[in-house]
Order: C-alpha cells, then sequence, then structure tokens
C-alpha cells in the first residue's frame, strides 16, 4: 500500500488543488472524515468547513462550503461550490459578509427561505474568518 494519495480540489470557477499527500481531513456533511492511503471508497457531501493536508511537514488549509468529496484508497476529489486558501480570503469582505447575514438573519421573520439562504451565508462567512485567523483547532489534527 503506498504511503500518500492524491487531492485535488475544484470549484466551477477553477482548479485549486492538485497535490500529493498522507492525510487530509474534509468537512463532511455528518461531520469530518480524515483521509489516509487506502481508505475504503465512499462519496460524503461537503459541509461548510476546512479542509487541511500536509505535505513535506507544511499544512495547507483551505476555507469550502458545500459540495461532495469522493474517496478513494489512492486518491480525493473535492468538487466545492467555493473553495479558498486560507491565505486568500479577503477578511474585511467576510467580516461585512458576516455583519450582512446577521442583519438578513434578524429581517427574516417567519420567512424560512430568506431565514436559510441568511444562515448559510453567515455559516460560510464564519468559516471564512476562522480559517483565515487559524481556529480551525481540527486542522491541526492532520498529521
Amino acid at each position: 500500500m503506498a504511503d500518500t494519495l492524491e487531492i485535488e480540489i475544484v470549484t466551477p470557477e477553477r482548479a485549486l488543488v492538485s497535490d500529493t499527500t498522507s492525510a487530509v481531513l474534509i468537512p463532511g456533511k455528518d461531520g469530518y472524515v480524515a483521509v489516509l492511503p487506502g481508505h475504503a471508497p465512499l462519496i460524503t457531501e461537503l459541509a461548510v468547513g476546512e479542509i487541511a493536508y500536509r505535505k513535506s511537514g507544511e499544512l495547507h488549509r483551505l476555507a469550502v462550503a458545500w459540495g461532495f468529496a469522493e474517496v478513494l484508497p489512492d486518491r480525493v476529489v473535492v468538487m466545492a461550490e467555493t473553495a479558498e486558501y486560507a491565505t486568500e480570503i479577503d477578511i474585511e469582505k467576510a467580516r461585512r459578509e458576516k455583519t450582512h447575514a446577521e442583519e438578513r438573519l434578524r429581517e427574516a421573520g417567519s420567512d424560512q427561505e430568506a431565514y436559510d439562504r441568511a444562515n448559510a451565508q453567515l455559516q460560510r462567512a464564519e468559516n471564512l474568518i476562522r480559517v483565515h485567523e487559524g481556529m480551525g483547532a481540527l486542522a491541526n489534527l492532520v498529521p
């Protein structure tokens, strides 16, 4: 069995990652999934969260929101609606989006659809802030 696996992360706009790693952490819909070489095949829906992987001892972190991940014993393919490296995040824009989402939540009232959209926007903005600020503690678990 190999000691590395390939990782690819793409969005509709661009391919972000095409690399190899010894482990990757993915935010699945039902919780985080740690993937090591030889992992059993699976497909999971992505939640809003952080993807983390190491290469040559360096930790790579990305904020992702929604999509799917396919895990094979030697490869992980992530197809995300949005994904950004921690270093690319415009923190001021993320903070403005958070404030706007909080306002929209207050204004939603009994409109469930408006509430759900605002809540999704809030989750994404808070995740961007966490990842940018290095507060994604789960990333520290990646070997």
